[in-house]
């Protein structure tokens, strides 16, 4: 930890500090906001504009433990979203979920923002994805928080690389929301077997909401009347968008979302997924950027 802080920690914005069930975190201070990430998984877990509430959810029930991935926050998917297209078997949403990420950099930028960059590589010895990779992860905090993820295919096979923020964000009460930005698209509905239907309007919640939305390049807006504010989700390097609400009964099946916890979360995921993946020759790189806005409204 000394390390860490001794390299990478800025006086007064950035430290390294010893976080939930003893897993190292990066906790973030500026005049912008407040954030904390944590180097299992690359994972953000608190972002908090000044003068503001929490954006980013987490599960009162999250397991923090080095074979498990953290419930909430803003977990990394990658190298493919959702189940493998060939191996049920293997993890959902990839591998880097569970993985220790490396420090790499950070900065105070001109704006009085603090950026932190993390690290992954792979040498092609892991069964689960037998090609090297480099990865890249900076993760800018203030009056917006942006996060970039930059994946190389350092190997000498083209690949098919699948990815997204898996976005969990703090809603007054998810029934009472609207997102709008979808109006229009067509999208895979899952829990009706991945039905191809179109989106009409503004996206409500009410019950389970799972849906892939295709050719989506617009910002997705959360309107929470409750919070009083918007959340604007933009992006680049992505063409598809994942919205998520589990409903009530799969939140209870899931042993580390708290039960009642579907109320105040809704996902909003910029990925490459379904027809999105990305096919990288050797040597080629794919920067998947994601920013989250806050406005207040009266």
């Amino acid at each position: 930890m000394n390390h860490l802080n001794d390299r990478y920690g800025i006086d007064g914005c950035l430290s390294f500090q010893k976080g939930e069930g003893g897993l190292t975190k990066a906790v973030i201070s500026n005049q912008h906001a407040q954030a904390e990430v944590y180097l299992h998984g690359g994972q953000l877990t608190h972002y908090q504009p000044e003068n503001a509430e929490p954006v980013i959810w987490m599960s009162q029930d999250a397991v923090f433990s080095k074979d498990k991935a953290i419930r909430g926050g803003i977990p990394i998917c990658w190298p493919w979203f959702g189940p493998h297209a060939s191996n049920v078997s293997l993890p959902q949403h990839g591998f880097v979920r569970t993985a220790a990420w490396s420090v790499i950099a950070s900065d105070s930028l001109p704006d009085g923002s603090t950026r932190l960059c993390l690290g992954l590589e792979g040498d092609g010895s892991n069964p689960m994805w037998p090609y090297s990779f480099e990865l890249v992860l900076a993760i800018s905090v203030g009056p917006q928080l942006q996060l970039a993820l930059t994946a190389m295919n350092t190997s000498d096979e083209t690949v098919d690389l699948g990815a997204a923020f898996h976005t969990y964000f703090v809603v007054g009460e998810s029934a009472a929301i609207r997102i709008s930005g979808l109006d229009g698209c067509k999208y895979l509905d899952k829990p009706d077997n991945y039905a191809l239907k179109n989106q009409d309007g503004d996206i409500t919640i009410d019950g389970e909401v799972d849906r892939v939305y295709l050719e989506t390049l617009d910002d997705c807006v959360i309107d929470d009347p409750i919070l009083k504010r918007r959340i604007i989700v933009s992006k680049e390097g992505s063409a598809s968008t994942i919205v998520w609400n589990p409903g009530s009964d799969n939140a209870k099946a899931m042993a580390d979302f708290n039960d009642g916890g579907y109320h105040s979360m809704v996902c909003i995921e910029s990925a490459n997924a379904a027809d999105d993946i990305r096919q990288l020759v050797p040597g080629e790189a794919h920067t998947l950027v994601q920013r989250i806005a806050i406005s207040s409204v009266s």
